[in-house]
């Protein structure tokens, strides 16, 4: 009678397979947030969404190419406006008016990225493995980075591949050749940001609804204070005119808590790469004076720096949280 082991060998002693390199092991966590992602259906629907500018850009130049090809150029003032458009602020408010968009897609791939795992007791089977505390934090970074990227990068990718076939003789490519890998470096830089925040307050919580309703908490909060903290300023000032991201005085200053808020940094780093301050959505540079935005409060190169340290801060606070901890009852 053959000797029967009534307890299976779970290990990895007895495996003869191939063995590839240990420092492959976080992208195996990240494949699995990838493909539990692209399930959702309402991530294409977000990510659509959120290049909503883009599309009406292209719907409003469409109409202005229309009137002045059937006024056969008469139409001076609608020849002006499409020779003067200033394409980085272009670029710069479809990013700006995407931020609710990829918040939302944060909130549905990242809420419950660590959450879930902890409500599942999935941690104490992640560090069994040959997998360590860092390896489980980059592989579900990568994940939600890797996806806020995409939906980024996509949109403004259609926009400017569309501007090259179409707008070059409005200035698309002249204006500014360095506008493309200006915006691809921008993407990862606020897509990092955001999947660091997103990770670190996942951590707190055992379900991912908690860390999704906080997270969202954090997000709407901050916003609502550097709007209120901006008009406060505007009164300190004697009046102003709110814009879209915070109050423009006189002068083109800027209120200096305008970036006090998870959108606002992102909107921050987007000016600073992009190096414009901004203007009116869909008009060109010489109406851009006439109520633009507000420019950033504090120097480039320290805003950049700032938003790193609280996204290390977050990724880090995220790796003391995981920790194998059996509970028996």
């Amino acid at each position: 009678m053959a000797n029967v082991n009534p307890i299976a060998d779970l290990s990895y002693r007895s495996y003869d397979g191939l063995l590839e390199s240990p420092r492959n092991r976080w992208w195996v966590i990240s494949k699995m947030m990838l493909r539990m992602a692209i399930r959702k259906w309402g991530l294409y629907v977000l990510t659509i969404m959120s290049g909503w500018y883009y599309i009406v850009m292209m719907i409003v130049m469409f109409v202005q190419e229309q009137i002045v090809t059937n006024s056969m150029g008469q139409n001076k003032d609608m020849v002006k406006r499409l020779t003067s458009m200033d394409w980085t602020d272009q670029f710069l408010h479809g990013f700006s008016y995407g931020q609710i968009w990829f918040f939302l897609i944060a909130l549905m791939i990242g809420a419950g990225s660590i959450a879930n795992d902890n409500k599942a007791n999935a941690l104490l089977s992640y560090l069994s493995k040959p997998c360590t505390k860092t390896d489980y934090v980059v592989g579900k970074w990568m994940g939600i980075f890797i996806i806020l990227c995409a939906a980024a990068i996509i949109p403004g990718l259609f926009f400017y591949a569309y501007g090259v076939m179409n707008w070059r003789e409005y200035g698309f490519l002249s204006q500014n050749p360095w506008l493309l890998p200006k915006f691809l470096l921008l993407v990862p830089i606020a897509s990092a940001f955001q999947a660091s925040l997103i990770l670190g307050v996942s951590s707190l919580f055992r379900q991912g609804m908690h860390a999704g309703l906080s997270y969202a908490g954090l997000y709407l909060v901050t916003n609502f204070f550097t709007v209120m903290m901006s008009i406060a300023f505007a009164f300190t000032q004697g009046g102003g005119r709110h814009g879209r991201h915070g109050i423009v005085t006189s002068g083109f200053s800027p209120a200096p808590f305008t970036f006090c808020s998870i959108d606002g940094v992102q909107i921050g780093l987007a000016k600073i790469i992009l190096n414009t301050p901004g203007g009116l959505p869909f008009m060109p540079k010489g109406m851009n004076q006439m109520g633009g935005q507000p420019v950033v409060p504090i120097p480039g190169l320290l805003l950049i720096p700032i938003g790193i340290a609280v996204a290390a801060a977050f990724v880090w606070f995220a790796w003391t949280k995981i920790r194998a901890v059996e509970v028996v009852r």
